[in-house]
């Protein structure tokens, strides 16, 4: 640094732009898998019906052949504005007149 700033002045101490690693996605492949998460998993033939960033690093391997990890899977739902959603569980022969009643009076315990 030192000797950047005796050879150049000031302009010496301005760090230079480093390239880095390049994106392993460009900006095509970011809209098809923008396209891709706005259908149902089912349809590529997966058993899920929901994506989540296991599925999605599959995905992307098979489809695209760029390994990604998980993580960078979940950064490109938040890029892309997805929100993860979890599945409620059904009660397969629930009552639903004695859910709704549920409902009603578990609102009003503690009040």
């Amino acid at each position: 640094m030192l000797h950047q700033f005796n050879v150049k002045g000031f302009a010496g101490l301005q760090e230079e732009l480093k390239s880095g690693r390049p994106p392993a996605l460009n900006e095509i492949i970011i809209g098809n898998i923008n396209s891709d998460l706005r259908n149902n998993p089912r349809n590529f033939g997966y058993s899920q019906n929901l994506w989540d960033g296991k599925l999605l690093s599959h995905h992307v391997e098979k489809v695209y052949q760029v390994k990604l990890g998980v993580r960078q899977c979940q950064r490109l739902f938040n890029k892309l504005g997805f929100r993860l959603r979890k599945p409620r569980p059904l009660i397969a022969k629930a009552d639903e007149a004695a859910q709704i009643d549920f409902k009603k009076t578990s609102g009003s315990i503690g009040k």
